[in-house]
C-alpha cells in the first residue's frame, strides 16, 4: 500500500516513536539519530531525563515522516542494545487522541532534506522568480516630535520548484521583515537586507513544497503529484505578470 507523505511537520501519533531504557550520556540525541535514521529519514530526536520516580536514565521521542519508516525502526531495535550495554524498549505511539491537525508547514531546511532522500540531489532544482523590495517606514514620534529613521525591510519572494522526472512545477511566495535600528549604518542596512531577502526566500521555497506530494510506493520507487487545492492565485500568473505585481517603484 502507497504512502503519501506532505513536506509538513509530522503530526500523527504513528510517525513517532518512543524509546526509553536508555542510559545518560554525551551525546545520546546523536547516538539514537544515527542508530534511527538508517530506517528512513527523521524530522526530530528529543531525549529527556526520566523523572525522579521513574528512576535513573533517559527517554526519548522520535518523530518519523512516515508511519512505515517508524513501524520498521521499532520492529528492528525493540530489545536491542545498539549502542549501549542494556537493551532499549520502543514502541510507537499509537494511542488515539483528539482528532490530528495537519502539522505545520516544514522549514526550508527540511523541506530540502526530506527532497533530497526521496528525490536524490539532482533530482529537483528550484529558481528564484523575483525577489523585491516592499519596504515601509516608520516615521513619526508625537511625543516628542522627533522623526524616527528606524526602517523596517520587507522583501517578498517567488520561487518555482521544479522537479523534472515527474513534470511537476510549484511557485511560492514568501514575504519576511527585519528591523534596522541605525540607517545611517551601513554594515547594519546590509545585514539587515540580507537577512530579509533569506528568510523571504526561505518562506517562498517551503511555501512551494507546501503543493507537492511524495507517494512511497511498497518498493520503495516514489511518485511525486501537485496538490492543486493548495493552489494561490498567484500560481496562475505568467512570470512577466508575477514580477510586474510586487515591482514597487
Amino acid at each position: 500500500m502507497a504512502e503519501v507523505l506532505e513536506f509538513r511537520v509530522p503530526a500523527a501519533s504513528a510517525q513517532t516513536l518512543l524509546v526509553w531504557g536508555l542510559e545518560a550520556a554525551p551525546g545520546l540525541e546523536l547516538s539514537l539519530c544515527a542508530a534511527f535514521s538508517a530506517f528512513g529519514p527523521l524530522h526530530s530526536v528529543r531525549a529527556h531525563r526520566n523523572a525522579a520516580v521513574a528512576g535513573p536514565g533517559c527517554h526519548a521521542v522520535l518523530r518519523f515522516y512516515s508511519c512505515r519508516d517508524a513501524r520498521r525502526a521499532q520492529r528492528a531495535c525493540d530489545g536491542q542494545r545498539l549502542f549501549q550495554k542494556a537493551p532499549l524498549k520502543v514502541c510507537v505511539c499509537t494511542k488515539q487522541r483528539a482528532p490530528q491537525r495537519p502539522g505545520l508547514p516544514l522549514s526550508s531546511s527540511k523541506c530540502q532534506e526530506l527532497a533530497n532522500h526521496y528525490l536524490g540531489f539532482n533530482g529537483w532544482s528550484s529558481r528564484i522568480i523575483t525577489l523585491q523590495n516592499v519596504s515601509g517606514f516608520d516615521d513619526e514620534n508625537e511625543q516628542t516630535g522627533e522623526t524616527l529613521q528606524k526602517q523596517t525591510l520587507r522583501y517578498l519572494c517567488a520561487v518555482e520548484v521544479t522537479i523534472p522526472k515527474h513534470g511537476v512545477r510549484s511557485r511560492g511566495v514568501g514575504l519576511a521583515e527585519a528591523d534596522v535600528d541605525n540607517g545611517d549604518d551601513p554594515l547594519e542596512f546590509v545585514t539587515a537586507t540580507r537577512r530579509a531577502q533569506k528568510l523571504a526566500a526561505g518562506k517562498a521555497l517551503s511555501s512551494a513544497f507546501q503543493k507537492i506530494l511524495l507517494v512511497v510506493l511498497d518498493n520503495g520507487k516514489v511518485a511525486v503529484e501537485y496538490n492543486c487545492t493548495q493552489e494561490e492565485p498567484t500560481d496562475s500568473l505568467t512570470e512577466e505578470e508575477l514580477k510586474g505585481l510586487v515591482q514597487v517603484n
